[in-house]
């Protein structure tokens, strides 16, 4: 199974990424990413991480005769993140984030950008 948190529901991703997702990991589960005020404090972050952990841990047990890998698609604010990367990794829950190639195009002075899905590369 592939916990998808981040602020891009899985049905929106490209076929490439879609697929990449399903070959590897089989099921793919959103688990949306939480709104977080720019001005709460690390500790308020850290049991956030907490809560979040305990969900995936859970969601994760319960796919536990998946015969494919587990991993969490992780991708949001950024000490968030960075601490629960930490708490999944210390588990041994395989982490990974996308990775796309940037196209710009200018059309009457707006610029349009666009993300092409290159690969999952793991934390």
């Amino acid at each position: 199974m592939l916990i998808n948190l981040s602020n891009h529901p899985s049905n929106k991703w490209g076929n490439k990424q879609q697929n990449a997702a399903s070959e590897k990991y089989g099921i793919i589960s959103d688990l949306p990413f939480p709104d977080i005020d720019p001005s709460w404090s690390k500790e308020k972050i850290q049991r956030l991480c907490n809560e979040y952990f305990t969900k995936i841990a859970q969601m994760l047990d319960l796919c536990a005769n998946e015969p494919k890998l587990n991993a969490v698609h992780i991708q949001g604010e950024f000490t968030f993140v960075f601490n629960l990367v930490t708490l999944l990794k210390s588990a041994e829950i395989e982490c990974i984030a996308s990775t796309s190639e940037r196209k710009v195009k200018e059309i009457d002075r707006k610029k349009i950008v666009e993300f092409d899905f290159v690969q999952f590369r793991e934390y």
